[in-house]
């Protein structure tokens, strides 16, 4: 994680996935995959994911904490896919359309297991370290949605 002073905050996770590059890939863009992992907490859920996978199309995903049904919606806008190596997209809560951040992920191929590299820009530098918590849960559940 870095950040300059007071203004928006990168955050960097590295990850292996025991799992080929284009199945990892199709995690990231795949509406029904994403639900089975895009969420912040691990008893969390996400009934929804929607995705149009071409540069240009949106993304949009909501996550629901079960115990209080509070949701936590964001969308944001596909502004590269290059499959099954890089993709990015834009990235902004429902809730502050305005914080617009940028998610971007490398894929590396290491046969039947890939080394994901996500760098996150635009965050809110006091909210990092629940950005930095959020993404490591949702990878744990990426972990188990590519076992499944």
């Amino acid at each position: 994680m870095s950040a300059g002073g007071d203004g928006p905050a990168v955050l960097r996770i590295e990850r292996v996935f025991k799992a080929p590059a284009e199945k990892v890939f199709e995690a990231w863009t795949s509406a029904e995959v994403l639900r089975r992992w895009w969420h912040a907490e691990h008893a969390w859920e996400t009934p929804i994911a929607e995705v149009d996978g071409r540069v240009g199309g949106a993304i949009r995903l909501v996550m629901r904490n079960p115990a209080d049904g509070s949701e936590y919606a964001g969308r944001g806008e596909y502004t590269l896919l290059d499959r099954p190596r890089r993709l990015a997209f834009t990235w902004a809560w429902e809730s502050e359309p305005s914080a617009r951040q940028l998610v971007e992920v490398e894929f590396i191929d290491h046969g039947d297991r890939t080394t994901v590299v996500m760098t996150h820009t635009g965050l809110p530098e006091a909210e990092t370290e629940d950005y930095h918590e959020g993404w490591q849960n949702s990878f744990d559940n990426l972990d188990v949605a590519l076992a499944g």
